[in-house]
């Protein structure tokens, strides 16, 4: 507001000696995300000596820091969800240890080691689907109201986390994609059935005769 001023076309006409022309011409797409596509057919319509940039060039900056916070952001929930599998492998692996002598008992009542590795693999993924269900419970909804709950800290403690004089915006919006819900979910669970199968394959090799020797 404090470097634009907006007046009428011919008075700006008048005033920068352009006769009939002007200096620039901003177009508005319906598709945001369709101008790097749009601009060399709308360049090849203009004079000759024209220059035309996208939003994308001219904010570029911007938008690249944007991108890097975003990588930043599924690195980090990357990590998360990998020390998540690691603590699915250590629960078995406790499990396994503690249970040596029902998995030897259930050897010498006839099961097979497919069996055994089978009722750890169905025990993790126990263990993954009821973390999922948890955290989307949880996550879904705070996605779609995180406006509201920053909104609420902020009256709660009096500090407001975007001040209008330094950033753009005043709260913080969210859009949630359930195609990202999808893809995250169908990792984990991936995550959840690969974390299973080491403790598993520990536990269908346990043998009876060992096993049972001091219990």
């Amino acid at each position: 507001d404090g470097t634009s001023a907006f007046i009428h076309i011919g008075d700006a006409q008048r005033l920068y000696q352009l006769g009939h022309d002007v200096e620039g011409l901003r177009l508005q797409l319906t598709d945001m995300f369709a101008a790097p596509q749009l601009l060399p057919v709308l360049a090849a319509e203009l004079p000759e000596g024209s220059v035309a940039v996208s939003w994308s060039d001219s904010q570029g900056s911007l938008f690249q820091a944007v991108k890097m916070e975003k990588q930043m952001v599924r690195l980090l929930l990357l990590f998360i969800v990998l020390i998540a599998a690691f603590n699915i492998v250590s629960i078995l692996s406790m499990a396994v240890s503690a249970k040596r002598g029902s998995i030897a008992v259930l050897r010498t009542m006839g099961s097979t080691p497919s069996s055994i590795m089978a009722i750890f693999i169905v025990y993790g993924m126990a263990t993954g689907l009821i973390g999922l269900g948890l955290g989307l419970l949880i996550g879904v909804p705070l996605a779609q109201h995180i406006g509201d709950v920053v909104a609420f800290l902020e009256q709660l403690s009096g500090m407001q986390l975007f001040n209008p004089q330094v950033y753009f915006i005043t709260h913080l919006p969210s859009h949630l994609e359930w195609s990202d819900v999808g893809v995250v979910s169908g990792f984990a669970l991936l995550l959840s059935l690969l974390a299973t199968l080491y403790p598993a394959w520990q536990a269908s090799r346990v043998q009876p005769a060992e096993a049972l020797r001091y219990e």
